[in-house]
């Protein structure tokens, strides 16, 4: 009988491993499949072999599943954008770019991940965890912000530190949003979309006076100007 068919199911499904971890593999699975509104949290049960009621034991609803899911990749990406930053070495316009890839790279070697971080819907802060996964990721590009704010000429006006960084997170999400995945949602481009993330980025640099010439490796940066020496500019004193 086919009821008896699904109970051995469910059966093997407690004793294969771990429930969790089952569990979140058969929700990217599905991510991959069908995008992250496109499957229920039925589905992933099926998926992992178990009962519809198993997932229960380890989370609340489908949303707290994707939460687990968008923070675990949240955690990978900061890795990911971490190891490209190396703190700024051998000079920061390069290490920037190397974030720059690093951030594309992800979309496209990663699409379900990518998918439960920005598409599924989740609140950003529907969990701690996830909330503070996400700012660490965020962190890295408001590090490589400020440090590219220090390559501004003096007594140039800057936005502050921080509305860099999202303008430069921004650009960099659209360009993997659109060109960089590894779906089928990516959108032909006549160049890589490194090429096109590095081009706008300078341009958005230069405009606002910075200096994006790479440096020798010798040759030291300048120090950041102390916030009381910092002009003010039409967007406040920078921070």
């Amino acid at each position: 009988m086919s009821w008896r068919k699904e109970e051995r199911r469910a059966e093997r499904g407690y004793h294969h491993g771990n429930l969790k971890e089952a569990l979140l593999q058969a929700a990217l699975d599905l991510i991959a499949q069908k995008g992250a509104a496109g499957f229920t949290f039925a589905d992933a049960a099926r998926m992992a072999g178990v009962s519809p009621a198993a997932p229960y034991r380890h989370f609340r609803d489908r949303d707290e599943l994707l939460s687990s899911i968008a923070q675990r990749g949240f955690e990978q990406f900061e890795a990911q954008l971490a190891a490209a930053w190396d703190d700024g070495r051998p000079d920061t316009v390069t290490a920037f770019e190397r974030v720059g890839k690093a951030y594309l790279a992800f979309a496209r070697t990663e699409p379900a991940f990518y998918s439960a971080m920005f598409e599924s819907g989740v609140a950003a802060d529907s969990t701690a965890g996830l909330l503070a996964a996400g700012e660490r990721a965020f962190g890295v590009i408001r590090a490589a912000a400020e440090r590219l704010a220090a390559l501004a000429p003096p007594n140039v006006p800057r936005p502050p530190a921080l509305m860099m960084a999202l303008h430069i997170w921004s650009m960099s999400h659209g360009v993997a949003s659109l060109f960089a995945r590894g779906d089928a949602a990516r959108r032909k481009l006549p160049m890589s979309p490194e090429e096109l993330l590095e081009a706008e980025v300078r341009i958005y640099l230069r405009g606002l006076g910075f200096t994006t010439d790479r440096r020798p490796a010798s040759a030291a940066e300048p120090p950041p100007l102390p916030d009381d020496d910092k002009p003010a500019g039409p967007w406040g004193r920078p921070k």
